[in-house]
């Protein structure tokens, strides 16, 4: 990581800066090249084979070298999705170029009137012979402008039994025909997320991953993955770590008080930091290859919860100049501290709602 990350890049990811496409290709490319851009993959996919807790080790010393990490689309999400449920013409169509990010993935489940339910979606997708015809609108698109494909849920048979029947997983080429992306720029002055609209686009069926009305099993496997890894451990670390640097910082202007309650909120919060990197590494050290583990939910919420109050305290800390705004390609964004702080708001609902998390770990976990 030292030897081959660029110093642009770094910088980027230390400040919290958005990364331009070029800078995530590059370096999940230079990583691939070694066999590191999948670390979850068995080594029968192309992967490295490691443990969940090798896995954990090289994910912190990505957060501690400041390098972005692979993305998450493509590595954690349909990658082990492919590996498992995948025909073997899909996985020869598509691991190899996923690993390599030859194919940027979008991620295509939230929908209007489906998001923590993500069980009501809506979008439908029609058998007319050796394709589907698929109608309908996905929301909150991470990367969807950048991306090649999208991995998405339909609804094949809309009187199933239960809401969760009758969803399929389909994989869809953004170039078709009948897909148009709008952007939303978000309060952090980034476009990261999007909306999609499906009118009459034509999927093969080749392209279904794994047996129709049986997506929502392929779902709930995917997002076990999703969020075993979304605790984000170094990433809090890193912000910490600015919290550090601004209260050593003659230009933070702090009294002395405010110093040390400044301090004592960053050790408390370094506390609650150690005792889920202990939590976590018990998950993966028990986690079962191929199996949901109810769990992830856990470290998802207090991840989530203590990356937030990291970027509270480095706003509180940093004061007024964390408000600035200043220029970032394509106009005025907020400051490091003020985009960091914004652009976790939603960290608590990406990857499952907090609300819901709590209802599978008192029902899974908890077996209330």
């Amino acid at each position: 990581m030292a030897q081959n990350l660029s110093p642009d890049t770094r910088r980027k990811v230390e400040q919290g800066r958005a990364l331009d496409k070029a800078d995530v290709v590059e370096w999940q490319r230079t990583l691939n090249r070694v066999g590191w851009a999948t670390p979850s993959w068995p080594a029968s996919a192309g992967g490295p084979g490691w443990s969940a807790v090798q896995r954990y080790i090289f994910m912190d010393e990505l957060y501690a070298a400041c390098a972005p990490e692979p993305l998450s689309f493509n590595v954690s999400m349909i990658g082990p999705v492919l590996i498992a449920y995948g025909s073997d013409e899909q996985k020869a169509r598509f691991l190899e170029a996923t690993a390599n990010l030859d194919i940027w993935w979008a991620q295509g489940f939230s929908e209007p009137g489906a998001g923590s339910d993500l069980a009501a979606l809506s979008a439908t997708a029609a058998r007319d012979g050796d394709h589907y015809v698929v109608n309908g609108q996905k929301l909150w698109q991470g990367m969807a402008h950048r991306a090649d494909w999208m991995f998405t849920l339909v609804r094949t048979d809309p009187k199933a039994a239960k809401k969760q029947g009758g969803i399929s997983f389909l994989l869809i080429d953004l170039k078709s025909p009948g897909v148009t992306i709008r952007p939303i720029i978000t309060i952090d002055g980034r476009h990261e997320v999007n909306e999609v609209f499906l009118d009459d686009v034509r999927v093969p069926v080749g392209d279904r991953v794994g047996e129709e009305n049986q997506g929502w099993t392929y779902a709930k496997y995917l997002l076990s993955n999703e969020r075993t890894g979304i605790a984000r451990i170094g990433m809090t670390r890193r912000i910490l770590a600015r919290v550090a640097d601004a209260l050593a910082s003659v230009e933070a202007g702090l009294t002395e008080a405010a110093q040390a309650r400044h301090a004592a909120e960053a050790t408390a919060i370094e506390a609650e930091l150690r005792a889920l990197e202990i939590t976590q590494l018990r998950v993966l050290a028990a986690q079962q290859a191929g199996q949901v583990d109810p769990r992830s939910s856990i470290l998802k919420i207090k991840g989530v919860e203590l990356r937030q109050a990291a970027s509270e305290l480095l706003l509180r800390v940093v004061g007024p100049a964390g408000y600035a705004f200043v220029y970032e390609g394509q106009g005025e964004a907020p400051s490091e501290a003020a985009s960091n702080y914004f652009t976790l708001r939603a960290a608590s609902i990406y990857g499952g709602a907090s609300e819901v998390q709590k209802n599978i770990i008192a029902s899974s976990v908890l077996g209330l």
